[in-house]
């Protein structure tokens, strides 16, 4: 009976919220969540960010006294799940081209996938794998992209390695030192878990801002070339 009921509170999870899914699957469910969520295109809507913050918290018994984690499997169990995922995300794409997404009904998913696309084009494979972990559903969709797109496997691998590390290790760390440091931290997890993520997307702003002024001295440079053309032919 104990066992029965214990197997119907794991088959009730919220799997959108993240100590649902930590209570019902510890350490382990990190791993699978990450992959799903940047492996697999039906996993664009798992909340990523919020996981590795809320864990990281948990590492500290500060969050939740009923439920502990430990700070060294769980960094395995996010990095191994993040960097599976992308990788396996960029094989289905090399082998299935877009046919999945485009058999996706969701509005969302194409948006992300449309953001996707701009990141590859504007910023070219390396900076698009490494800011597309910062941004959620693109990080889900660009990587079967920059597989249908055959973007080398080496640059893929690297990059996505570097990201998924950053990315996995640095928000799971962050929610660990906060919890950490800050009494009763669990009154302010969700405001918490949002200033974090915002945090994680400054890379992303950053060369987003560096990209538009860049554009806009090269225009205004050549606009000044083509008055100086003018001015000499007149």
């Amino acid at each position: 009976m104990t066992t029965a009921m214990h197997l119907s509170s794991q088959l009730a999870v919220d799997v959108l919220d993240a100590r649902s899914l930590l209570s019902a699957f510890g350490v382990l469910g990190v791993g699978v969540v990450l992959f799903a969520e940047t492996g697999l295109l039906i996993g664009f809507f798992l909340p990523g960010d919020s996981l590795l913050v809320t864990a990281g918290l948990l590492c500290t018994g500060a969050a939740d006294r009923g439920l502990k984690l430990s700070l060294a499997p769980l960094l395995v169990a996010a990095a191994a799940g993040a960097l599976a995922g992308a990788q396996c995300g960029y094989l289905l794409g090399r082998r299935a081209g877009g046919t999945l997404l485009a058999r996706s009904r969701s509005a969302r998913l194409h948006e992300g996938a449309r953001h996707a696309d701009e990141l590859l084009e504007r910023y070219g494979y390396a900076k698009a794998i490494f800011l597309a972990r910062f941004v959620p559903v693109v990080r889900t969709v660009l990587n079967p992209m920059a597989g249908a797109l055959r973007v080398p496997v080496r640059t893929f691998t690297v990059w996505q390695v570097t990201g998924g590390l950053v990315w996995s290790m640095g928000l799971t760390l962050a929610g660990y030192a906060l919890g950490s440091s800050v009494p009763n931290v669990d009154r302010y997890l969700l405001p918490i878990v949002a200033v974090i993520v915002a945090v994680s997307l400054i890379p992303v702003a950053s060369e987003l801002h560096r990209s538009r002024r860049a554009a806009k001295a090269k225009a205004a440079a050549a606009a000044a070339a083509a008055a100086a053309t003018k001015g000499a032919r007149e």
